[in-house]
């Protein structure tokens, strides 16, 4: 048997990588990725393939900083047979087209390319596995797909793919797809250990009592990318009086970023409105030792997601990493992490009355019918 590498080059742009360029999962998991990797990659050396000199010594940074003492090569993509001996290239994302042609010249087994998936439903991101069968694509290459749900949308993005490629090619031999295992995302359990003094700082700053519950949710607060909070505020409300008969009252505390700041009153009044009973609580994710002391003084986490930009959901990994049982949506990566022993999957729903005009927006076709149609639902 062929002795398998256990090193890889890492295509590396800090913007993959460093949360500081603005939080997101993407990067997070990116961070999360390469200490892990720093710490045991098997090999004599870690190679950074990357465009700019800048961002090779941010990898060689990163490299240092997580304690790495073996050497360090910057191979530019201008110059990618230098990549040798190195046979994998890990790419963080969906590979472009034009990492397949960069390796052509080479020949297609001078290294594979190994990407990974992140957001899915975006233009950008169809498009690039679109792009992906069209270009010189082998069956070595792989598409890490982080959960089973991520994979099945990958696997038909392809077949439709090569459908338009075999009717405009009839005839043609389709070359074998890229590798889509379903690995998902991991982090360091250690940072995520719960800070009982931090906990209890924060419960005492935000007034929450001893019998009280803290139901936290650590995310991006953007109703367009993430969630509406308007049913997890009503499913509260509707559970206090239950926990008020024993002396208790609920508490959610949000800490997350708001993308656009207008959405921060709009939250704090539906909060007012819809749930009146229970303890509202913004705090800033952007610091970390808000997101340390949140998920240190809960009782549960909340991740109600309900967008489709949602495709595997670090934050519940991060919250059970920390002891929290946790309530997330039965959706996408959370079928494959959240199991009966440690937490719940609410089982999501389309209302009835709101099918038929998405049914007649994507018939229709074209924003004009979709606002006009969208106009004439509101009650």
């Amino acid at each position: 048997m062929t002795d398998l590498s256990a090193n890889a080059a890492i295509w590396f742009t800090a913007d993959g990588y460093d949360p500081a360029k603005g939080l997101n999962g993407r990067r997070v998991a990116g961070e999360s990725f390469l200490r892990g990797f720093f710490a045991h990659a098997q090999g004599d050396e870690f190679v950074s393939l990357a465009h700019r000199t800048a961002d090779h010594a941010a990898f060689a940074s990163l490299a240092r900083t997580n304690g790495v003492t073996r050497p360090l090569r910057a191979v530019r993509l201008d110059a990618p047979a230098e990549l040798a001996p190195m046979d994998v290239v890990y790419y963080p994302a969906p590979p472009p087209q034009q990492e397949f042609f960069r390796r052509a010249p080479f020949g297609a087994a001078a290294w594979a390319y190994c990407g990974i998936t992140h957001t899915t439903a975006t233009k950008a991101v169809m498009q690039a596995v679109f792009d992906m069968r069209v270009a010189p694509q082998m069956p070595w290459d792989a598409l890490i797909c982080t959960s089973h749900a991520v994979q099945q949308s990958m696997t038909r993005l392809m077949e439709l793919a090569e459908d338009h490629l075999a009717t405009r090619f009839a005839g043609a031999v389709l070359p074998a797809r890229p590798l889509l295992p379903v690995i998902p995302l991991g982090v360091h359990a250690a940072d995520f250990a719960r800070d009982p003094a931090a906990g209890q700082a924060l419960r005492d700053r935000l007034g929450i009592g001893p019998a009280d519950i803290a139901v936290s949710c650590i995310a991006r607060l953007t109703p367009d990318e993430k969630f509406d909070p308007f049913p997890l505020f009503l499913a509260l409300e509707a559970a206090a009086p239950a926990l008020a008969a024993k002396g208790g009252r609920f508490h959610l505390v949000l800490c997350g970023v708001f993308r656009d700041p207008t959405w921060v009153p709009i939250f704090a009044e539906g909060a007012r409105q819809l749930m009146p009973s229970v303890g509202y609580h913004q705090l800033d994710g952007a610091v970390a030792a808000e997101r340390k002391a949140t998920l240190s003084g809960s009782d549960i986490f909340v991740f109600p997601i309900d967008n489709l930009q949602e495709t595997f959901g670090l934050a519940p990994v991060e919250a059970m990493a920390a002891g929290l049982p946790v309530i997330v949506s039965d959706w996408d990566g959370m079928r494959d992490t959240v199991t009966p022993d440690v937490g719940f999957r609410i089982p999501t729903e389309m209302r009835a009355g709101a099918r038929r005009p998405i049914s007649a927006c994507v018939i229709l076709g074209g924003p004009t019918a979709i606002f006009s149609t969208c106009r004439r639902c509101r009650p």
